[in-house]
């Protein structure tokens, strides 16, 4: 669930925070916020801290427990509020202009599918062969289905790399948004009842399967479409919405907390013999995130408190975030056993692989996703694009 109100980028009101929209210049004149590349940073690191310290020896037995354990999922939900957060306050630049909306959601798609098919067939690989003997070994058909993002689809097939649960979920984020942009969903009353069916639907969906005996389809359907995180894009868009005066300060607060709450509800499991489990801690997390968010979006940019190194070092990370978490997990594993044989403690192990997504995640972020993205941005201008702006061309040019 994503943006989506209908009104161009040059009519961008001056919020009640004193931000005009999104955006601010920062003292060198760009108009990029530090703050959001802060956030970007740390929800990754979140993602890998969590994978290395926690999921990594839970799933492979023979890697050597950490010393510090992270067991809370909360980057990888926090990076899909941040998703929708800029989904909302992207999908209207260009306005009214035809064709925007479409080379917007092109954009989007050129950005995420070239790198993550790359980084699916490398996950598949290390997996194959390069993963010590007992590892998860995936075939040629497993390698399909991974592509095909069917892992929620059909039991048969699991992910070579449990990081990519969310692009599925962030690709129907960007076609619903470029669809309610144009349509009467996208403003109003009414896309505050989507913004509540969003909310609420889940909520009696986890319910009803709870206490209801369902069949594998039914749970296919209702995983790939993912309700179980549709209160995150919510929450995205709201802090958005509250931030450029669409939304009144009561029911912004009511929207996230039901969010919050929501995260709660659709992370439990509520066994007849254990009863009640959450973890709590990733719940207030997922709030704390919410709430550093929302102060980005109405404060002032955090890097005018930053050294100019460090605004660039964040930057240039933050750039490479998406390379970094489309190849930390599987590769990072991998790594971690391989040092491991040669005597690399738990705490190096944990620092290696998180060294190593970064170094992968430049790779592939330099070497696939920006050139790919700018290769297909030129097709769509030269192609679908130019007939969008100004029709056919006529038959009787030669």
């Amino acid at each position: 669930m994503t943006d989506i109100v209908s009104r161009p980028a040059s009519a961008e009101p001056r919020t009640p925070h004193g931000v005009p929209g999104s955006r601010t210049t920062t003292p060198g004149g760009s108009s990029r916020r530090v703050s959001w590349d802060v956030l970007r940073c740390g929800f990754v690191l979140l993602v890998m801290i969590y994978h290395s310290t926690f999921i990594g020896p839970l799933v492979y037995h023979d890697i050597l427990p950490k010393n510090y354990t992270f067991p809370h999922q909360v980057g990888a939900s926090l990076l899909l509020v941040l998703s929708a957060y800029f989904v909302a306050a992207t999908v209207r630049r260009g306005g009214a202009r035809r064709g925007a909306t479409a080379r917007w959601w092109w954009g989007k798609l050129a950005r995420l599918l070239p790198a993550f098919f790359v980084a699916t067939v490398n996950a598949w690989l290390f997996l194959r062969y390069l993963a010590p003997d007992g590892w998860y070994l995936p075939g040629k058909k497993d390698l399909l289905a991974n592509l095909a993002m069917a892992w929620h689809w059909d039991a048969r097939w699991g992910f070579v790399d449990g990081s990519y649960w969310t692009i599925p979920l962030q690709l129907m984020a960007f076609c619903l948004a470029a669809v309610m942009w144009k349509g009467p969903l996208g403003r109003g009353v009414a896309l505050r009842a989507v913004i509540w069916v969003a909310l609420l639907l889940p909520a009696v969906q986890w319910w009803f399967r709870a206490t209801h005996e369902t069949g594998p389809a039914y749970g296919y359907v209702v995983d790939g479409l993912g309700l179980f995180r549709w209160h995150l894009f919510v929450a995205g868009v709201a802090v958005w919405m509250y931030s450029t005066g669409r939304l009144r300060l009561p029911h912004f607060l009511a929207i996230e907390v039901l969010a919050v709450g929501q995260h709660a509800l659709q992370t439990s499991t509520l066994d007849p013999t254990a009863g009640w489990s959450t973890d709590w801690i990733a719940v207030v997390l997922i709030g704390l995130g919410v709430a550093a968010m929302t102060l980005a979006a109405v404060g002032p940019d955090w890097g005018t408190w930053l050294p100019a190194r460090a605004n660039r070092l964040i930057t240039w990370l933050a750039g490479i975030s998406y390379g970094v978490f489309l190849t930390h997990q599987t590769v990072g594993y991998v790594v971690m056993r391989r040092a491991q044989q040669l005597g690399v403690g738990p705490t190096l192990q944990t620092g290696l692989m998180i060294l190593t997504g970064v170094a992968a995640g430049w790779l592939l972020t330099k070497a696939v996703e920006r050139p790919a993205h700018r290769r297909l941005m030129a097709w769509w201008d030269a192609g679908p694009g130019r007939y969008g702006r100004v029709g056919a061309p006529s038959s009787t040019n030669s």
